[in-house]
């Protein structure tokens, strides 16, 4: 399914220095959660996963994101919902690039609202991938909002409303994830073995031989369970791991050593590419103190980071 809506003005989401602009961030009062506002022109996203949901509002521009089964576009007033584990792409559908404000619930915070508020059984997630649905993308960016003055209550409640509402409208029960076939049990055994030996991965060839299979085989069950190749996951897989540990406090240069970067710039490199912003920038935001600014502008200590002029932390 692909749909094109009108491009318009913000919506919310107010791109504060020229050329590209990212904030990726968390907020005390809503656990679970991480939030994302930003402006990208030339940034493109690699294929990569994620371990919760997605879920954006387009308010400028339009973007275009790019799935195992095509790629759909969304320009102001649509909205993207991504389940967990769905590889995807995502760039610029237009030569001025796309303005956005993304919200990534965890599993466990998609699930306690769904058990409180749908009759859906199993994993509840969404059939749909994009709809142009101005009144909830107002929401997103008024979580945004809600976030960024401190106010938990109108963040916390609007979070709930806006996810009941989307599994009620956009939602549905998600495929129990088990490996049927034999290269979907081959694929997860590699998985495995890429998971434990992160830092130090066999080639190719040597993991088939592992496996007991051929290069090409492991190569074509890894894309069909996964949606891109073994060492793209393992990219991403480090970038994961990365983040856990800046989030527990280590520095980037550990961080990058610790799951198989060659050093810090490597590190840099990925990450940005595939989070939107810089380990450091990412580090910084999540380490500064909670506060609140009233007038909705970022709290104490928050920053937005230009992603067009290099990939420094």
């Amino acid at each position: 399914m692909v749909m094109v809506s009108g491009d318009g003005a913000t919506d919310g989401v107010t791109p504060r220095v020229r050329g590209e602009w990212a904030r990726h961030w968390r907020y005390a009062g809503l656990p679970g959660l991480d939030l994302l506002r930003a402006r990208y022109v030339r940034h493109s996203f690699p294929r990569h996963a994620h371990d919760g949901y997605v879920v954006c509002a387009v308010t400028s521009g339009i973007e275009e994101v790019g799935f195992q089964h095509g790629t759909v576009r969304a320009g102001h007033g649509g909205i993207m919902m991504i389940n967990p584990e769905v590889a995807h792409t995502a760039r610029a559908g237009a030569p001025e690039g796309w303005t956005y404000a993304t919200l990534y619930p965890s599993s466990e915070v998609v699930a306690e609202i769904a058990a409180e508020t749908t009759g859906l059984r199993g994993t509840a997630g969404f059939d749909e991938t994009v709809a142009e649905d101005p009144h909830l993308g107002h929401m997103i960016t008024e979580i945004h909002r809600a976030a960024e003055a401190g106010n938990a209550l109108a963040a916390d409640s609007l979070l709930r409303i806006l996810v009941a509402r989307l599994l009620r409208r956009y939602g549905g029960p998600l495929p129990v994830r088990t490996p049927r076939s034999a290269g979907a049990r081959t694929a997860a055994r590699a998985r495995t073995v890429l998971e434990e030996r992160m830092a130090d991965p066999p080639s190719l060839e040597r993991l088939a031989e592992e496996l007991g299979t051929g290069p090409f085989a492991l190569l074509r069950a890894f894309r069909s369970t996964y949606g891109m190749p073994p060492h793209t996951w393992l990219t991403d897989a480090r970038v994961r791991r990365a983040r856990r540990l800046l989030e527990a406090g280590s520095a980037p240069a550990d961080a990058a050593v610790a799951v198989g970067f060659t050093d810090q710039p490597h590190l840099n490199r990925h990450f940005t590419r595939i989070v939107g912003v810089p380990p450091g920038a990412y580090r910084r935001e999540r380490a500064a103190l909670p506060g609140a600014a009233g007038d909705g502008q970022p709290t104490r200590g928050a920053r937005t980071y230009k992603t067009a002029e290099g990939t420094g932390s």
